[in-house]
């Protein structure tokens, strides 16, 4: 479904964590590239009814590409360029970070 094109490529190569496995990929590739390329589908789910979704839009319009980015949810992987060490995990729907959380009564 989502491939790369067959290209010279003279951009350094990194080393990013996704879901725990280690990946090689281009510096100055996005986010959402790279789990698109290297990881099992789907992209995420969706938090209403469960389905299967992935980026849509790559420009970060629609929202689709959410995933968590060193321990931080919710980042548009589209609009995020790779660095080396960075660890990447697909989410579930939108993740409610702490400060976001009601405190109960």
């Amino acid at each position: 479904m989502f491939s790369k094109l067959n290209v010279i490529d003279d951009r350094k190569t990194v080393s990013v964590e996704i879901d725990g496995h280690d990946v090689l990929c281009r510096e100055g590739d996005t986010v959402a590239a790279v789990v698109m390329l290297h990881a099992a589908r789907p992209y995420r789910h969706s938090i209403l009814s469960g389905s299967e979704r992935a980026p849509f839009c790559m420009m970060g319009i629609c929202f689709e590409c959410l995933i968590e980015i060193d321990d931080v949810p919710n980042q548009q992987g589209c609009l995020r360029r790779v660095e080396p060490g960075m660890r990447i995990r697909r989410q579930v729907g939108i993740a409610i970070t702490s400060s976001e959380r009601k405190p109960q009564l």
